[in-house]
């Protein structure tokens, strides 16, 4: 008859079991469909080479393939920063973290739409940055501090054309400006930026690594985007935008590409 001890290692057998496969499925989500995918396939190939041969006690390859899983694990930390940081990001984005975390200030969001009701009516292109849970403190040194409460005519006046600070990206934390003239990583992904402009690559690569939301106006066109955890999506005017931007900041909605 199996005592308790016995079956306390083996209900904890069983939870250290599901946590690693969980793990291990979330990883293959986030490489799925990347260029970490075929690296990540070398690294498993690796560990499954070095296992064999330590089951077999082959002494030469095992020091080999062992000396290989360190280099190979910190070359795919090296090489795939942006990937490691989405999937951290995407964690965060949990009913259990966002609870932890306050949503922007509907105020604040009213006020973002009446600056891009102007910009785009009047032509002039501008990226907003509404900070989530996690930290945007590289982004924010790369600009200009302001800390001043969130309106539509600080906003507009940020984006005139002949403005020292219309080139960067503005970041909105909360109902504060906390920055503006902000440099944003921009995406390198062929297959998704096309022939978008500037703007819009750094949108989807502000997204790409972090879990905020930015929002575009298109200089050329008067066109509101907004996007979220990697994906840009057309809003038909700023009504559209609030409404998209209050499920993502309430559900963590991921936006679908029409």
């Amino acid at each position: 008859m199996p005592t308790a001890e016995h079956l306390s290692f083996r209900v904890y057998d069983i939870i250290d079991f599901t946590v690693v496969w969980f793990l291990l499925y979330r990883l293959l989500l986030v490489v799925k469909g990347t260029r970490a995918s075929q690296m990540f396939l070398g690294l498993a190939v690796i560990y499954v080479v070095s296992w064999v041969a330590d089951s077999f006690q082959l002494t030469g390859l095992n020091r080999i393939f062992s000396s290989l899983k360190t280099v190979w694990l910190v070359a795919f930390v090296i090489l795939f920063q942006p990937e490691l940081r989405r999937s951290l990001a995407q964690m965060g984005q949990v009913r259990i973290f966002r609870f932890l975390f306050p949503i922007q200030p509907a105020e604040s969001l009213e006020e973002i739409a009446k600056a891009v009701r102007v910009m785009s009516r009047k032509r002039i292109g501008g990226l907003i940055v509404l900070s989530r849970g996690a930290g945007l403190r590289h982004i924010i040194e790369s600009g200009h501090r302001l800390d001043a409460k969130v309106s539509a005519e600080l906003i507009v006046t940020i984006f005139t054309n002949y403005s020292p600070l219309h080139d960067g990206a503005v970041v909105v934390r909360d109902s504060t400006l906390v920055a503006a003239g902000c440099i944003l990583p921009l995406s390198q992904d062929r297959s998704r930026v096309g022939t978008l402009g500037t703007r819009h690559r750094a949108a989807l690569g502000m997204t790409d690594e972090t879990d905020a939301i930015v929002v575009v106006v298109s200089e050329e066109t008067g066109n509101i985007s907004i996007a979220n955890r990697g994906v840009l999506r057309r809003c038909a005017d700023d009504r559209e935008l609030v409404e998209r931007m209050s499920k993502i900041l309430q559900t963590g909605a991921k936006e679908e590409i029409e």
